[in-house]
């Protein structure tokens, strides 16, 4: 009988440990899946937005006249086509619409004007018919007011998303842009 007891303890404290561990995958999967509406709304919103934001910055690459508004112009594409990525993703394995790549400006029959920082079609047709120092004042003044938008975005989702993942990504994106519009504020600047 005693040398059943420590095999019956050690068999015990294996499962136990087992148990314990599938627990924690299955609350570490429950945590990743769990969002709100504001989390969907967030991500299908910015999409759109992200994806406008890199059209612009794509006019810049042959309409910019300055080297640096060029420069940030690439660094906006460069940071926001992988958010996209990651944001679709949430939205396919959350089983929610992903907005589709050749929206229109003002997606889903809202203008421009109902969305935070997003330019109208009008406003995206004098973007691309302008050139050199034109371009750079209206590339610079329009990101800053996208921008914008994207930030007062994010601040709704950090205050109302539930999904770690993306209120971690609503901070990164007021970060970066907010420190975007300095760089282009001290563009205008000159």
């Amino acid at each position: 009988m005693n040398k059943r007891v420590p095999i019956l303890v050690s068999l015990l404290a294996a499962v136990a440990l087992t148990l314990s561990a599938c627990g924690d995958d299955e609350r570490d999967t429950a945590a990743e899946a769990d969002f709100n509406q504001a989390d969907v709304t967030f991500a299908q919103e910015m999409i759109p937005h992200h994806q406008q934001a890199i059209e612009m910055a794509q006019l810049a690459q042959d309409r910019a006249a300055d080297p640096e508004v060029k420069d940030l112009a690439a660094r906006i594409e460069v940071a926001q086509d992988p958010e996209i990525q990651t944001m679709t993703g949430w939205l396919e394995s959350w089983g929610k619409d992903v907005p589709s790549d050749g929206m229109d400006h003002g997606d889903g029959g809202m203008s421009g004007e109902d969305k935070p920082g997003m330019m109208t079609e009008e406003e995206m047709a004098d973007l691309e018919a302008a050139g050199g120092a034109e371009f750079d004042q209206m590339f610079l003044t329009m990101m800053i007011e996208h921008h914008e938008g994207a930030i007062e975005m994010a601040r709704t989702e950090q205050a109302d998303g539930q999904n770690a993942d993306a209120v971690a990504l609503a901070e990164k994106i007021g970060a970066d842009q907010a420190a975007e519009i300095a760089t282009m504020e001290d563009l205008l600047q000159r």
